[in-house]
């Protein structure tokens, strides 16, 4: 393949940005591999789940913050958006015209808080099943394994988007996660 072949399937070579700052990078891996942990060990260490749990809240609440006070890209504000927005979005993205974005895109803001909500119910009635005050209560068990599954079929559903959304934009956005850097706009 030459070179001009090269350059008209990956476009005009751009000059790569920092986009995602350590703290987030390292909050996403750390937060998908406490997840994984939790669900693998959820009835065999209890002890160790529970701790995991434990780092999980953690890492929410420090995401929380730096969602408030962290640079452009980490902020709330530069990544949530109204609903209306949001579907639009999504409407263009199956049809492989959503417009590209240099941090999060309308669904990817979407997926986040989703996240952290679905994970935050998750971690709030693991703390609960803990409580004298609702040790044994059905619904909080069942509300903690539900909000379990409901978090599987999001990390699905977010692991489809950025698969879309690196093939119709042509960039590798678990490399973006790993190494911090996107092309430019």
């Amino acid at each position: 393949m030459t070179s001009a072949q090269r350059h008209h399937i990956v476009g005009p070579r751009h000059k790569m940005v920092r986009v995602w700052d350590p703290f987030v990078r390292l909050f996403h891996w750390f937060l998908a591999g406490l997840f994984v942990f939790c669900f693998a060990t959820g009835d065999l260490l209890q002890h160790l789940h529970e701790w995991a749990g434990y780092a999980i809240i953690g890492l929410i609440v420090s995401r929380i913050c730096w969602g408030l006070i962290g640079p452009r890209h980490a902020r709330f504000a530069d990544f949530i958006f109204r609903p209306a927005v949001v579907i639009g979005f999504l409407f263009d993205s199956v049809r492989f015209r959503a417009p590209r974005f240099l941090g999060h895109n309308p669904a990817g803001g979407a997926m986040v808080i989703a996240l952290l909500g679905t994970l935050s119910v998750i971690c709030g009635t693991g703390v609960m099943m803990g409580l004298d005050a609702f040790w044994g209560a059905a619904w909080v068990e069942d509300l903690h394994v539900g909000a379990t599954w409901l978090a599987i079929a999001l990390i699905g559903l977010h692991v489809a988007g950025v698969i879309l959304a690196s093939i119709e934009h042509r960039e590798n956005l678990v490399r973006a996660m790993v190494t911090g850097r996107k092309r430019s706009l």
